[in-house]
């Protein structure tokens, strides 16, 4: 059979053959068929996929499907984590981040909730299912890990597309701790690991200051790579969405379409909060006090299977409890911990979907009433015109007696949220006379300079952050200027400027020249302290002062990342404020062994440390100094560099490999036609042996960013491939 089809040149004898051996197989297939004949993909010459269907449901269908050819694996490892099911695959390792998902998600909850959603819904639900089962109908190559079946309201556990969603904001430890055995939190929990903040820059610029009269967006991600592939998605009933979708999910998260578009930036809102509860023991069982009267624990049982060594399934039943503020997570002085967030698969999705073909700022702000966008704020620029920085529209209202960034006592009902604040009350802005918006995930104070809502006219848990490096980055870039253009917009988002240094270093420096004539660190530090001295804090690929101010950096970040977490203080602030002047020479020196130690030389550049390398498809990243990467010039948006590059050394390596950050970049042009460009890191394919793989990884070093095709004119002569969902079977 694999002979034949692999012979088989006409697609309508394939198309045919695979109806007849595969019907037997699977009763849907004459079903699937029918959808694929509904649905064209166009690849382009960087293999994205311009997905257009007859209806909307056939999009989602095409869309799903390309998605999985492209990288089937990620889109298994998405929904294994959303599900709760990561464990069956890799272990009892992988148990308790399992049990912190399903605390959450019930399967049977989420077909319950499936089945009473609108019928529109449900149809691209299907379509969704339906395109990755046709896919592994038609490709027996390819193995599951565990997902052998897609069933439609799996995609209900999967809706928003953040990097990192609001359960992970809970301590795996402290789950541990409670339902398993006492288990110490990890470095990267207490913030003793560098660890590249996650979240994204965007920019919306208005007509009025731009040479050509049209408002301007940059989307910027930044998030763990390979995270989202980017593709087009058309249908005859209006849809017409451009940009990012993470693997797995049927609707284009950061993008545009002909009339907006949308970039979304993770919050610094408090809208996840914990609750300790004060609980008694009940028969068998608990409740817990809540203002005058005792309410018993709801309990559930949640099983959770795991693969054993040999490759059977075991399985672990876990005792669970929750109050009516939600599941209990850990506990901590004698309280349970009870964790409140949203959890609005169906509204989620539903708005989801629905921006994607907003085209006005009136129509953006009608299908966000669904308030069920928990951690994103959101950048909008349309051809009208319009500019906007918009709140989550997830947003308990709370007493703001109370200090929500820690537990607070879940028995006084006064803690309690009290319904989601009106769209209206939160700090938005739109159409600022200033003519800008921004957010770099700082605090809403500073989206549109002068004109940013006011600290003191909100509530505290508008904002538990502050500000950032990268967002007086912007503040820079943006105020007093006119002019802008599309390019203009792509080099301000490769503005090589790196404030938190800028701040920091002179402090270093006058530390080094208080030192007393006769200290021997005077001599050793004297040339790369004059390095620091003279430099334009910018980094370069030919700079020695960006690796020394990073490895420097980076080594304070090691020694007082635990101390800033503690005190809800960023690391270049910590620094800047809490660090002594021993401390950060006895940095530099540790910093500058090191550049020897790794590279022979403190005197070395940029170039030479800081690497994108893409060796297989692995979905764990790993690197090898021996073969072929990429120098990156950019650095950690910790020390103010917009565009961000997570990079540090891994084992066996002695130079930075980066895993996050830049994920995907465009800027778009709103007008009679909108324009844009973009570029992602490494390629669109996650399979090592396809063409773009890595075909983008100069691109994306380099910052040129490529044309993007949404016009049927500009893809005209970039054209890869034509096929319908089946015809690539193997």
């Amino acid at each position: 059979m694999v002979s034949l089809l692999r012979h088989t040149r006409n697609p309508l004898i394939l198309a045919a053959f695979l109806a007849t051996t595969a019907a037997a197989r699977d009763p849907d297939m004459a079903r699937w068929q029918a959808e694929a004949a509904r649905v064209m993909i166009t690849r382009d010459d960087w293999g994205i996929p311009h997905v257009r269907g007859r209806s909307d449901a056939d999009a989602v269908f095409g869309m799903s499907y390309a998605q999985a050819e492209d990288d089937f694996a990620r889109i298994e490892a998405n929904y294994l984590t959303a599900l709760g099911r990561t464990a069956e695959e890799e272990g009892e390792q992988a148990i308790w981040a399992d049990l912190r998902q399903r605390l959450f998600v019930d399967p049977a909850e989420l077909q319950a909730q499936y089945a009473a959603s609108p019928v529109w819904l449900r149809t691209l639900m299907h379509a969704w299912a339906d395109g990755l089962n046709f896919y592994l109908a038609t490709h027996p190559r390819v193995k599951p890990r565990v997902l052998t079946r897609f069933e439609p309201w799996m995609a209900l556990s999967f809706t928003e597309g953040s990097i990192g969603g609001d359960i992970e904001r809970i301590s795996l430890a402290d789950l541990q701790t409670f339902y398993g055995q006492p288990t110490p939190p990890t470095p990267e929990e207490l913030g003793a690991v560098p660890r590249e903040p996650s979240g994204s820059n965007g920019i919306a610029i208005a007509p009025k200051l731009t040479a050509n009269g049209r408002a301007l967006l940059l989307i910027n991600p930044h998030t763990s790579f390979y995270f989202r592939s980017e593709a087009q998605m058309i249908s005859d009933e209006g849809l017409n969405a451009y940009g990012a979708s993470t693997w797995g999910q049927f609707f284009v998260y950061q993008g545009f379409n002909a009339h907006a578009g949308w970039m979304h930036t993770s919050s610094t809102v408090d809208n996840v909060d914990q609750f300790a509860e004060a609980v008694v023991r009940r028969g068998g069982g608990w409740a817990y006090r809540y203002g005058g009267e005792t309410r018993p624990m709801a309990v559930r049982t949640v099983t959770i299977r795991f693969r054993q060594p040999d490759g059977d399934l075991g399985e672990r039943r876990f005792t669970t409890w929750r109050t009516h503020h939600g599941p209990i997570v850990a506990a901590k002085n004698g309280r349970w911990i009870a964790t409140a967030l949203m959890w609005r698969p169906v509204p989620a999705l539903e708005q989801s979907w629905l921006r994607t073909k907003a085209t006005d700022l009136a129509s953006y702000v009608a299908v966000a009433e669904r308030k069920a966008n928990s951690s994103n704020d959101t950048l909008f620029a349309d051809d009208k015109g319009e500019i906007a920085f918009l709140m989550p529209q997830f947003m308990p209202v709370r007493d703001d007696r109370f200090d929500y960034t820690r537990p607070v006592d879940g028995s006084d009902p006064a803690t309690d949220w009290r319904g989601l604040h009106t769209l209206a009350s939160l700090p938005s802005v739109t159409n600022p006379r200033v003519g800008w918006v921004h957010n770099t995930n700082d605090w809403p104070w500073s989206a549109a300079g002068p004109e940013s809502p006011k600290a003191a006219d909100y509530p505290r848990y508008m904002d538990q952050v502050g500000g950032n490096a990268r967002g007086e980055h912007a503040d820079l870039l943006l105020t007093g200027k006119r002019g802008w253009t599309l390019e203009r917009l792509r080099v301000a988002a490769y503005d090589p400027y790196l404030p938190a240094f800028a701040r920091l270093l002179p402090g270093l420096v006058a530390a080094w020249r208080a030192l007393p004539a006769n200290d021997p660190r005077r001599r050793a530090l004297a040339a790369p302290i004059d390095t620091l001295a003279r430099w334009d804090h910018r980094w370069g690929n030919g700079s020695v002062a960006t690796s020394l101010a990073v490895y420097w950096g980076d080594q304070l970040w090691r020694e007082v990342g635990s101390l800033a977490q503690a005190e809800r203080i960023n690391v270049p602030d910590y620094i800047a404020t809490r660090v002594d002047a021993a401390a950060k020479l006895a940095a530099l020196e540790t910093a500058v062994a090191q550049l020897k130690r790794n590279f022979d030389s403190w005197n070395t550049p940029w170039n030479a440390i800081n690497r994108f390398q893409r060796l297989d498809d692995a979905i764990r990243p790993h690197f090898d100094d021996a073969k072929r990467s990429t120098a990156v010039p950019f650095t950690s948006a910790q020390w103010g560099s917009l565009a961000s590059f997570g990079a540090k050394t891994w084992p066996g390596t002695k130079r930075y490999y980066g895993t996050s950050g830049n994920s995907f970049v465009a800027v778009v042009e709103f007008g009679p036609r909108v324009r844009a460009m973009a570029v992602m890191a490494g390629g669109q394919s996650g399979n090592s042996a396809s063409p773009h793989f890595a075909d983008q990884v100069d691109r994306y070093a380099s910052g040129r960013l490529r044309p993007v095709y949404f016009h049927p004119d500009e893809l005209a002569g970039h054209v890869e491939r034509v096929y319908r969902p089946g015809d690539d079977a193997p």
